[in-house]
């Protein structure tokens, strides 16, 4: 019981460095996916959606032949299609750049 399941003392301290590694590589990545933008299109570009890398909403651009008073809904599909490309844009970088710290840490961070 004294080994923590069969981590030795000169053990622990070496899993304490590599885990206050980790810690500053996630807060790195964590900052990275803050700064970096991604941006979602639907209608060939007529809709863009930018998000930041952590999921924050930056901003929407729609050109104007998008707009047709008589065809709200179609307006309202493309932007939630620039928006899911945007989060799914998102979603990999987050994966790129947290995704080997997920794998060496089991999912802990």
């Amino acid at each position: 019981m004294g080994n923590f399941g069969g981590f030795g003392g000169g053990n622990m301290a070496q899993l304490m460095k590599q885990a206050q590694a980790m810690q500053r590589q996630l807060k790195e990545a964590q900052e990275k996916l803050a700064e970096e933008e991604v941006t979602g299109t639907a209608g060939g570009g007529i809709v863009e959606v930018t998000l930041k890398g952590n999921k924050t909403f930056v901003g929407i651009k729609i050109k104007p032949e998008a707009v047709d008073p008589d065809d709200v809904e179609m307006l309202e599909d493309m932007i939630n299609a620039a928006f899911n490309d945007a989060m799914s844009k998102a979603d990999d970088l987050s994966q790129e750049l947290l995704g080997p710290m997920a794998n060496a840490t089991g999912g802990l961070f």
